[in-house]
């Protein structure tokens, strides 16, 4: 079976930079895979604080992960700059679906492609919620 070529830089709507780090390389030399879930966070969550819709601290709903995955093209190392694309697969009543690309700065090519899930939840109870209408909004502006 024949995977699906990894998505291209037009695929993402908004970008994050990201600075490797000493640690991140592992015993093979290249950043080890787990370090490639942190900047999926990092960059979903960025994306929505600079949107106005998480407020950390007491906002309501809030995210959880419930799934993510990675395909990997080829190897980083520090001290490379990187750059994760991100944009929406699709958005749900309580979900969202995250595409995030993960490219050396400046490539063209992708080292890695990811995917995010976030079911939104109340923040006291812990139960699933209808995403605001605001949310689905800017959700929307960065749609695929």
């Amino acid at each position: 079976m024949t995977a699906a070529p990894l998505s291209g830089r037009a695929a993402y709507r908004v970008w994050s930079e990201i600075a490797t780090r000493w640690a991140d390389n592992d015993a093979y030399g290249h950043v080890n895979n787990t370090v490639y879930y942190a900047w999926f966070d990092t960059a979903v969550n960025a994306w929505l604080i600079e949107a106005g819709l998480l407020d950390v601290a007491a906002g309501d709903p809030i995210g959880l992960v419930v799934e993510t995955g990675c395909r990997y093209a080829r190897p980083l190392a520090f001290p490379e700059p990187v750059e994760i694309g991100l944009a929406v697969e699709h958005v749900g009543t309580s979900s969202v679906r995250y595409r995030l690309g993960v490219f050396a700065k400046g490539s063209e090519e992708p080292a890695a492609e990811g995917r995010f899930v976030h079911v939104y939840v109340g923040r006291e109870t812990r139960r699933p919620v209808p995403l605001p209408d605001d949310w689905r909004q800017k959700l929307g502006e960065i749609a695929l």
